[in-house]
């Protein structure tokens, strides 16, 4: 054997390894969402608002990541000032405009359609910003793949015809920009090779800055003063700590593994796990449909992502 085949041989274990890696990241990915899903339910149903857990989710994550933006600023602090249009762009795509779409849309479209349209944009817009910016191609069975994915969501949703009216298209629309933002946000992660840490820090301190104070300044924080303690910690513990700061930094860390046009496609799992989830914290059982629906886009996904990784390693 010598060298060169030696060289390719270490090099394929490597993409492997990788693309192991990132499966996991994406499976907690995954499941940070659905965790959050569920509890924000459950928070609702305790007397909160959607805007008071946005503002846990952002102020907590905010204040957790002013450390790393002060040591990275300490450390290297040309980064941020010869990279500011990048930074701001990251900030503008999977901040506080995000959040203001996903959570704003809930005003006008049922939570079904959450379950639904904006990870319909992030798969489909993931595919095409990846092959049209990176040049990701894209095949017939990635495709195939998040077709079937989609096909899923639609079963766990339990999306219903007679909730398409002219309203909930307004929510629609306010979803589907808000997952194509979350989809550009992982092209301009791959693109300039941030690190994920760093991009976590920026966007939750962007937030913490913008969301928060307009948060205060038009609710008074009432929802979050009249709450018992109880459903106060459980919520800063979920929404602040583990779903503010890990949803940002587990599909960053996942861009820079497999790819944003792969990345997007786990998004998709949230709904589903929730459905599981819902079962013990909200005594929801899952019915046969969301299961059904649930392996439908686990299937996808998979068809997905390791054709992907495959064409990958072959290349």
């Amino acid at each position: 054997m010598n060298a060169s085949t030696i060289t390719l041989t270490q090099s394929g274990h490597g993409d492997r390894s990788q693309w192991v890696k990132g499966i996991a990241v994406g499976l907690v990915a995954a499941s940070i969402g659905a965790l959050y899903t569920v509890f924000a339910r459950w928070g609702i149903a305790h007397g909160l608002s959607t805007p008071d857990l946005t503002v846990l989710r952002f102020g907590v994550a905010g204040i957790l990541m002013l450390p790393v933006l002060a040591l990275a600023c300490r450390r290297d602090s040309a980064q941020f000032t010869m990279r500011w249009r990048v930074w701001l762009l990251v900030a503008l795509l999977a901040g506080t405009p995000f959040g203001l779409l996903m959570f704003g849309a809930l005003q006008f479209a049922p939570a079904s359609h959450a379950a639904v349209f904006p990870f319909t944009a992030m798969s489909v817009m993931g595919m095409v910003l990846g092959a049209v910016v990176l040049g990701d191609r894209m095949t017939l069975r990635r495709l195939v793949g998040i077709v079937v994915v989609l096909t899923g969501l639609v079963m766990v949703s339990g999306v219903e015809a007679s909730s398409l009216t002219l309203r909930a298209s307004i929510g629609d629309a306010m979803f589907l920009a808000a997952g194509t933002l979350w989809a550009g946000f992982g092209i301009v992660l791959r693109k300039h090779r941030l690190d994920p840490l760093l991009a976590t820090a920026v966007i939750s301190i962007s937030a913490l800055l913008t969301y928060v104070p307009a948060y205060l300044w038009f609710t008074g924080a009432e929802g979050l003063v009249l709450a018992t303690p109880h459903v106060f910690w459980v919520e800063v513990l979920v929404q602040g700590v583990i779903a503010g700061s890990g949803t940002l930094y587990t599909y960053s860390k996942m861009v820079s593994l497999l790819g944003p046009s792969r990345a997007a496609v786990f998004p998709a799992l949230a709904p589903g796990l929730a459905a599981l989830m819902a079962w013990p914290v909200l005594g929801h059982i899952p019915a046969l449909l969301e299961t059904v629906g649930l392996l439908l886009v686990m299937t996808g996904l998979m068809v997905a992502v390791t054709t992907s990784a495959a064409s990958t390693n072959k290349a």
